[in-house]
């Protein structure tokens, strides 16, 4: 068995990224593997086991701050774009992955965090891919090969709950600390939606930050993994906006039988059933008008509910785990990459709407917000989010 060595960024409450990387730590550890949890925090004021197992229930033994504390392992899995170098330099020997989970140059403008990122691929790390689209995007651009494993969800969690009732209403993930969220786009297309349709009820959640915006609204902030589930049963569409990678939450959202609808854009073309998703252009318009149809026609609403659950039949977190292993014992075997041609599971074209409107909505969305958080929204993300993270703390 192993003695494996995992370099992960500061944590951050509510976060899918984290969560996952943890989950397949976890994993490895389920199969007889030790898995030693290096994070990126220097503090150390609290035990990095109990802060784990605080934010997403998972426990570990051996959780050390700080990666200079590295020790010599048998496998070393970098899981951010510049934790890629680090591993990479590492002064032993060992077995180099690199946990990918998004296309992070995308997180960045066009300079250099966007440069470094995409550097990354190219220290020579072996590469595991959640999802078909970033194994694509490694060997198309970069002529780097990988392994993949597909999506799955927690069916313990997420599924149809048929004595919960069903409201009119559209849920949104919003993160406006993300921009690869898009979470302006997301409200405009809502702030349509409502104007058309006042009688629908609007949930934004996945968030501590709540602004105030120009329709009505109710932001649940963040939820636990079994209230994210009420909710999906309890709308009639779900909104969800990635343009780094496909989302997690979307597979969620389908094995609870809700319709979703995201952006058409490459990321999401490779991995997205077309008949349980509605892939529209990435215009608040076109946004609006897709949850708007699927609001309006009960036999597509249902039609894409029975063809999301049929999608993730079999897609389960356990499989999910179980294509990683498979993907890291490839690595750690020094198999060889099995050729494989990566082909979309999206085939439609954008559902788009006309541009009917004069583009007012991102005056009214900045229009109740302070000086300082019109600024704020402004900044670079590697710059906003330890600034976000100062506010709320001094805040609480």
């Amino acid at each position: 068995m192993a003695n494996i060595a995992w370099f992960i960024p500061q944590l951050i409450e509510g976060s899918g990224g984290h969560r996952t990387m943890l989950q397949h730590a976890a994993y490895l550890e389920k199969m007889g593997h030790t898995c030693t949890i290096y994070l990126e925090d220097k503090s150390g004021k609290t035990s990095g086991a109990e802060v784990i197992h605080k934010l997403f229930g998972l426990k570990f033994k051996d959780v050390i701050y700080d990666w200079n504390n590295a020790q010599p392992c048998d496998a070393a899995v970098a899981t951010i774009w510049y934790s890629a170098p680090f591993v990479a330099a590492l002064p032993f020997d060992c077995k180099r992955l690199y946990f990918v989970q998004d296309f992070e140059a995308y997180f960045n403008p066009v300079g250099d965090a966007y440069l470094m990122a995409e550097n990354s691929y190219c220290y020579g790390l072996k590469p595991i891919t959640i999802g078909r689209w970033l194994r694509y995007k490694l060997q198309n651009d970069f002529a780097v090969e990988s392994y993949h494993f597909e999506f799955g969800a927690n069916h313990n969690i997420y599924k149809r709950v048929p004595t919960i009732q069903k409201e009119k209403a559209v849920c949104f993930i919003y993160q406006p600390d993300k921009p690869r969220r898009c979470s302006r786009i997301g409200i405009e297309a809502l702030g349509i939606v409502k104007h058309c349709m006042p009688d629908v009820k609007i949930y934004l959640y996945g968030s501590s930050i709540n602004d105030n915006l120009w329709f009505e609204h109710e932001n649940l902030g963040l939820l636990d993994l079994p209230k994210c589930n009420e909710l999906y049963n309890k709308c009639s569409v779900g909104l969800c906006i990635s343009s780094s990678n496909p989302s997690r939450i979307p597979f969620e959202m389908m094995n609870a039988g809700l319709p979703v609808v995201e952006v058409w854009r490459e990321n999401n073309l490779y991995d997205f059933s077309e008949d349980a998703m509605l892939l529209c252009k990435q215009t608040p318009e076109s946004i609006a008008t897709g949850i708007m149809k699927i609001l309006n026609d009960a036999d597509l609403a249902a039609s894409m509910s029975s063809a999301g659950q049929k999608f993730m039949n079999g897609r389960t977190l356990e499989t999910e785990t179980e294509g990683f292993y498979k993907a890291f014992n490839c690595v750690m075997n020094e198999q060889a990459y099995t050729a494989e041609v990566i082909s979309r599971s999206y085939n439609k074209p954008p559902f788009e709407a006309p541009l009917a409107r004069p583009d007012i909505a991102n005056t009214l969305t900045f229009a109740h917000q302070s000086l300082l958080k019109r600024i704020a929204l402004r900044l670079p993300l590697f710059v906003r989010t330890p600034l976000s993270a100062l506010y709320f703390k001094l805040k609480k």
